[in-house]
């Protein structure tokens, strides 16, 4: 699993973080030697071989998360599951991770479910959206299937009928069948003064849009 937060341990460099997470699985089952390749390998999946020997203090927030990806795939899952993994990143770094993320799925061809808010990512990454309900008690509302071919450019995908039409479904689900106003609040009198040419009525209104 793949956190919004890296979650790496910072007295650990990335190699250690990912070593933790490889003898964890593969006690038993690999000897130090593959361990070592197996550990490299996945670094170099995400482009950080070259900065392995480092501490998550001395690395940018972009290549911890590169990190925390290399070291859920060192642990071979059969389904990646990523919760907002690229939501405290800036723009342009988390065009890169979904680039990256891209790359990576198509060299492993594995099933990657990812927990995203982002409309344009949520196209531009998935073979299938589900879009759930608002609430608590949240169900699955709509689920789109998304057709684009592989691989993807986001550039030319701006300009895509297809993608554009993908993208419009998923706003029109958001902000017109899961839009929930609550009525507003009767308005209190707060304040009688004697001059009632002079009244003050202080209202407050709120509208919850979740």
């Amino acid at each position: 699993m793949v956190f919004q937060n890296h979650s790496l341990l910072p007295w650990l460099s990335a190699y250690q973080n990912v070593e933790l997470a490889v003898k964890q699985v593969f006690a038993g089952k690999m000897n130090k030697t593959e361990m070592k390749q197996w550990i490299e390998h996945n670094l170099q999946l995400v482009h950080m071989d070259h900065a392995m020997h480092k501490r998550p203090g001395e690395i940018s927030g972009g290549m911890k998360q590169r990190v925390g990806i290399a070291r859920a795939l060192a642990m071979q899952p059969e389904v990646l599951l990523m919760d907002e993994p690229f939501g405290a990143l800036d723009a342009l770094t988390r065009a890169h991770m979904q680039d990256s993320l891209m790359e990576i799925q198509s060299q492993l061809n594995n099933t990657v479910i990812m927990i995203t808010h982002d409309v344009d990512e949520a196209v531009l990454l998935s073979d299938k959206i589900v879009m759930m309900t608002n609430g608590s008690e949240a169900t699955v509302g709509e689920v789109l299937s998304v057709e684009l071919e592989r691989p993807r450019n986001r550039l030319a995908l701006a300009q895509d009928t297809e993608y554009n039409r993908l993208r419009s479904e998923v706003l029109k689900f958001l902000y017109e069948k899961q839009r929930k106003v609550e009525p507003l609040p009767q308005i209190k009198q707060v304040n009688k003064m004697q001059d009632m040419s002079q009244q003050t009525i202080n209202k407050v209104v709120t509208i919850n849009n979740s």
